[in-house]
């Protein structure tokens, strides 16, 4: 037998095992990771946490934080402030401290190459 049939027949062979095995790349291991992103209050000081199955998706993400006008995400809703996430207890935590603002409010963290993006309750802060 040559050297050219035994890796013809060879390798085809070796490449269905291997695949069983893990040693071929797959698709789910790049699949963004699912967030959840929320929102509560002190008054009128807005907090709140960003989790993931994945630990890189928690800490370093930029919440922004809305100001609801009329339905919530439609077009008309005012960008107030953002904060970055820091990781503490396991969880990304973020805060805008005293806004100053009353109305209803939610947050949103935009998607990256490995965290999908999402969109917090809407909380109401009362008037004074």
């Amino acid at each position: 037998m040559n050297t050219f049939r035994i890796i013809r027949n060879v390798l085809p062979a070796a490449a269905l095992i291997a695949l069983p095995l893990g040693l071929a790349p797959h698709a789910s291991a790049a699949a963004p990771a699912g967030t959840k992103v929320t929102i509560d209050r002190a008054g009128s000081d807005l907090f709140g946490t960003v989790s993931s199955s994945r630990a890189a998706c928690e800490g370093n993400r930029t919440v922004v934080l809305y100001k609801q006008i009329g339905t919530k995400g439609g077009g008309n809703d005012v960008r107030v402030v953002s904060d970055t996430t820091e990781v503490q207890n396991g969880v990304g935590v973020w805060s805008t401290g005293n806004t100053g603002q009353a109305g209803k409010f939610y947050a949103k963290v935009k998607k990256t190459a490995r965290c999908k993006a999402a969109v917090s309750a809407t909380i109401t802060v009362p008037e004074k």
